[in-house]
């Protein structure tokens, strides 16, 4: 019998995911992993994971399938791994996304070699994505959910051939409706739980706040630079501003002016009129293929630079300078660093990156040829 370690967050998705594998006859051990004291920043569970109500309720439907429950302490993993890549990002002047951080580093990373130790064969969760293996190159896939509204393919890009191979996602071909239909025939306590929205850590979604909470700093004030590099007002700190931004700037103009970049070197943000925030293309690295070994030249793609975005046609090609470039068959709007840009060929996911900065128009006519 194939064991698994089922991570549950205490959430209907990942307590269906554990009851369907123990029906298929998995030996399954519940694990819900301790990431953050929720209760200290004044957590509410209907919008967070991780605190103790979300402990009881796992353990909860555990007790109800009949399978064994444990809590795994990975406190000192997230702070380091997860938090402190945050806070990082955002004083270089980037966006983050927290919740792919703890997918590749806690999820598919420390939890997964915990399941190995424990001799478990694969690791499940209830994201609401496909693995498949390709009959042809051997190579394992990561594609769509049928439900575009939860498909969370893009969150998982980063995912190993390794992990792929050992890592079961059971929800992938059902839709929210009918995962929770599932859990109120079980009757689990979270059948009609709400899905985590916010950042943990950050319940009240003041990143600012929390980050100076978190490093005891003060962001200083600095200057708003127009798009000929005059200054024009003066921002609050650095933190507080994300690219595509127009809310909160405070700055009078005949057009409303958006944050278009950001330099923490001279903690400077520019803003612009909106049309400054098209871009035909990205600089990304970190790049993740998954559906092919190597990238040898211009591939065609659809991207998302945002979670839950429409993908877009683009072009995906190795830069000269290393990464990858991705040049959109139509300009987009607000390409944010820090971010994750994901490709697709159709349904499966060809890999993902990290966005380093939007293309540079010289960027884009010395490739042009190539597209």
């Amino acid at each position: 019998m194939k064991r698994v370690l089922v991570a549950m967050s205490g959430g209907v998705d990942s307590s269906v995911t554990a009851f369907l594998l123990h029906q298929q006859g998995y030996d399954c051990i519940g694990v819900t992993m301790k990431l953050y004291e929720n209760e200290t920043v004044g957590c509410s569970r209907q919008k967070t994971c991780c605190s103790l109500d979300d402990i009881e309720d796992a353990r909860s439907v555990c007790a109800r399938i009949g399978i064994p429950y444990h809590v795994f302490n990975f406190t000192a993993d997230f702070e380091h791994e997860v938090i402190d890549r945050f806070v990082a990002a955002y004083e270089q002047g980037f966006t983050p996304n927290p919740c792919i951080d703890c997918n590749r580093y806690l999820k598919f990373e420390r939890l997964y070699h915990r399941a190995r130790e424990l001799g478990c064969d694969y690791i499940a969760t209830g994201h609401y994505a496909r693995i498949e293996q390709d009959a042809e190159t051997g190579r394992w896939l990561l594609k769509k959910g049928p439900d575009e509204g939860k498909d969370q393919s893009y969150v998982l890009y980063s995912l190993t051939q390794d992990q792929l191979e050992h890592t079961l996602l059971p929800l992938g071909g059902m839709s929210k409706d009918e995962v929770r239909k599932i859990a109120e025939e079980q009757g689990f306590i979270n059948a009609r739980k709400h899905d985590s929205q916010d950042i943990c850590f950050v319940p009240d979604g003041d990143y600012a706040a929390f980050l100076r909470r978190q490093t005891g700093k003060d962001y200083p004030a600095g200057n708003f630079l127009n798009e000929q590099g005059e200054v024009i007002g003066q921002h609050r700190g650095i933190i507080h501003y994300t690219v595509g931004q127009r809310r909160g700037i405070g700055i009078s103009a005949p057009q409303p002016l958006y944050v278009t970049a950001k330099s923490a070197q001279d903690n400077t943000v520019t803003l612009a009129p909106n049309a400054a925030l098209l871009a035909r293309g990205l600089l990304a690295d970190g790049m993740n293929l998954i559906a092919r070994p190597t990238l040898a030249g211009p591939t065609e793609v659809s991207a998302r630079i945002r979670y839950h975005q429409r993908e877009e046609a683009a072009t995906v090609l190795p830069a000269p300078s290393g990464g990858v470039y991705v040049v959109f068959r139509h300009p987009q709007r607000a390409i944010a660093p820090g971010q994750a840009v994901v490709l697709y060929q159709g349904d499966t996911v060809f890999g993902g990156g990290t966005i380093l900065r939007a293309m540079l128009p010289t960027e884009f006519k010395e490739i042009e040829t190539l597209l």
